[in-house]
């Protein structure tokens, strides 16, 4: 740490660096199941440290303070320092940008998935995970000098294959079903909130195409992997760029309803997986529901009382849409075949 800096900062800068990299660490290390909730957990923390040590720098006191009074609110004897939230606030003094909903993001998406073991949403958020860490370098570089910037930490994760068979492919988004509907809205809702231009911003989510360098005109001292900067306001940047998106393109767009499914869809999904024993169709199905009280009855006054892991109102089109929990869950009930009498006893089955 450098020589002027008040012992507050100093501690506060080395609990910053510390944190990220221990998220790294963490979100890197093979055989990790719940990597994203971790790294999430550990960069919130790395994030709060490094603008309360810019916040003593600067000369503030950034503590709460008691309802109209000067003394500060106090947790078992420490003063309470702002969470991350304010930090925010105070920092960009209320303006909006991409970096500052980068990090509102994983505020949010930490409230929704803190109890829950949701390892599939390593995938989802991995693009808003890359900037979370590229925009925290960018800041402590900025405030503290790039003697303090995490690069010389760093490795680059090494991967275990060159491309995914069709197998490993199915494996990963049989991975990615699971996903509770609540915590899927939530990412579906706060990308479809943001105004095309920070959504496409990379200090929000970072985006890449990972293409194998062949030329034969590369040196022998050249790095295996470099991420080259790219600026908007260059033309000649962008004519390369929109080329090569032109052969590969992802395009990221909100969808609603993501991973719910119709009555009919559930029956073909329940009735593939319990027969030939048994028959399952949309009649089976409704029974189900009534069943299970998971959602109200036609014409009810309250549509969109449901058990929402299994069932969800739809506003718009006035049904009811269905989880994959929902799915997983009747095919476990109904191989069980006294369960599965005692559900259709007054059906002709």
């Amino acid at each position: 740490m450098p020589r002027g800096l008040p012992r507050t900062v100093k501690s506060l800068l080395n609990k910053a660096r510390e944190s990220a990299i221990l998220a790294v660490e963490t979100y890197n290390r093979p055989g990790t199941v719940f990597r994203s909730r971790a790294y999430i957990v550990l960069m919130q923390i790395a994030w709060t440290s490094l603008f309360l040590a810019i916040f003593h720098r600067q000369g503030m006191k950034p503590y709460y303070r008691k309802k109209n009074s000067s003394r500060f609110e106090k947790v078992d004897g420490e003063r309470r320092a702002w969470d991350l939230v304010d930090c925010i606030r105070q920092y960009w003094k209320g303006q909006d940008n991409a970096v500052a909903q980068n990090l509102r993001f994983f505020i949010g998406l930490r409230n929704k998935i803190e109890h829950r073991d949701l390892p599939e949403l390593d995938i989802e958020v991995f693009g808003e995970c890359q900037s979370l860490l590229f925009n925290f370098e960018e800041i402590i570089e900025k405030e503290f000098g790039a003697k303090h910037a995490l690069n010389e930490s760093l490795a680059i994760s090494l991967q275990f294959s060159r491309m995914r068979q069709a197998d490993k492919n199915r494996s990963i988004r049989e991975m990615m079903k699971p996903v509770d509907g609540d915590v899927a809205d939530f990412i579906q809702r706060f990308r479809s909130a943001l105004s095309d231009y920070i959504f496409g911003d990379m200090a929000y989510s970072y985006r890449v195409f990972l293409l194998p360098n062949i030329g034969s005109h590369r040196s022998r001292d050249s790095v295996a992997i470099e991420f080259v900067p790219y600026d908007p306001s260059n033309p000649e940047q962008v004519e390369k760029y929109e080329k090569m998106t032109a052969l590969i393109k992802e395009k990221h767009v909100p969808v609603v309803n993501f991973g719910k499914f119709r009555p009919s869809d559930v029956a073909k999904m329940v009735a593939k997986a319990i027969a030939p024993q048994k028959k399952f169709n949309v009649g089976h199905h409704t029974e189900c529901w009534r069943y299970f009280k998971v959602r109200p009855p036609a014409n009810s006054n309250n549509p969109a009382q449901c058990k929402t892991a299994f069932c969800q109102y739809d506003q718009v089109h006035k049904d009811y849409v269905y989880t994959e929990k929902w799915v997983q869950f009747l095919i476990d009930q109904l191989k069980d075949n006294a369960q599965y009498q005692k559900i259709f006893s007054k059906l002709e089955i």
